[in-house]
């Protein structure tokens, strides 16, 4: 299954990419907080690439920079037999750091791969001296469960249960709906994700305005298609989320910027959703926003 995020495209491992796995395994980041794999030569790389295929319990996926192609990294699913559940991992050559490939390629492979999405819970280890990995994961919004011993190492265990992970799918994707940046807006995807009652209130100093979801989204449809906003893009910087058996409250700080009228703006706010679990899916029922003056 391929899976494809803003910038990127994330594809199963093959014997054509022996190159960049004899590259990327011989990397100082992954000699040093990974381990070295003894593979000295082009033919070690593609006998490690069959190894990985033929595992079921591993599956490797080569991150690519969707302009130019290039690869960049790996994201790993790996079943050990220490761990109770799979865990999630990612590696990536010293161009592709600091740049945010990491965090945008984990997410959209826990957001989109079924493997993923199954799970009760996932998790990751890292090395406590691997801070970026740290760093990355509570960026992902796993919490630590404390150290877990593997070869002779002390390795820090993080876990993130499926709940967690289903609502923050939910809120990327709401989101992602008003974004014309990369590709065409999906508004299609509000009603999967919102239910049918749902009502979305804007607040601004002059009061309050109710929508439900086709009043809601049709201006949007109207300004992200005629050219009146265009480059726009929304997201979350911050938040905090409360589940209680199947209701949950999600505090959401956030950041948009485009082109008004070809006027460039930015702009942030807050955004309150509650959310109700049904037969396994999670769907918003209200949204409250509030720009910031």
């Amino acid at each position: 299954m391929n899976i494809s995020s803003d910038r990127l495209e994330l594809s199963p491992l093959t014997g054509n990419d022996y190159s960049f796995i004899f590259e990327l395994v011989n990397a100082p980041g992954w000699l040093q907080f990974i381990g070295d794999r003894n593979i000295r030569t082009e033919d070690d790389a593609k006998a490690y690439i069959l190894k990985i295929n033929e595992n079921p319990q591993i599956k490797y996926r080569k991150v690519t920079l969707r302009s130019g192609k290039k690869p960049m990294g790996i994201i790993t699913w790996v079943k050990r037999d220490y761990l109770e559940y799979p865990d999630v991992g990612f590696a990536f050559l010293p161009d592709g750091a600091g740049q945010g490939y990491a965090f945008e390629a984990t997410r959209a492979v826990l957001y989109s791969a079924p493997e993923v999405l199954r799970q009760d819970r996932i998790l990751a280890i890292t090395t406590r001296e691997n801070v970026r990995s740290v760093k990355l994961l509570e960026k992902l919004k796993f919490s630590c469960d404390g150290e877990t011993e593997a070869d002779g190492k002390m390795l820090l265990q993080y876990s993130l249960d499926q709940d967690h992970l289903l609502i923050g799918k939910c809120i990327h994707d709401f989101y992602s709906i008003f974004s014309n940046v990369f590709r065409e807006p999906e508004f299609e995807v509000i009603n999967e994700i919102c239910s049918p009652s749902s009502n979305i209130i804007k607040k601004s100093a002059d009061g309050a305005e109710v929508y439900d979801l086709e009043s809601f989204i049709n201006p949007w449809k109207r300004i992200l298609t005629d050219g009146t906003l265009t480059e726009f893009s929304e997201w979350e910087t911050g938040e905090e989320t409360r589940i209680v058996g199947t209701i949950a409250q999600r505090y959401s700080k956030y950041c948009k910027k485009g082109l008004l009228n070809g006027k460039y703006f930015e702009a942030s706010g807050h955004k309150m959703f509650q959310l109700m679990k049904d037969h396994g899916v999670w769907k918003i029922v209200h949204m409250a926003w509030e720009d910031e003056v």
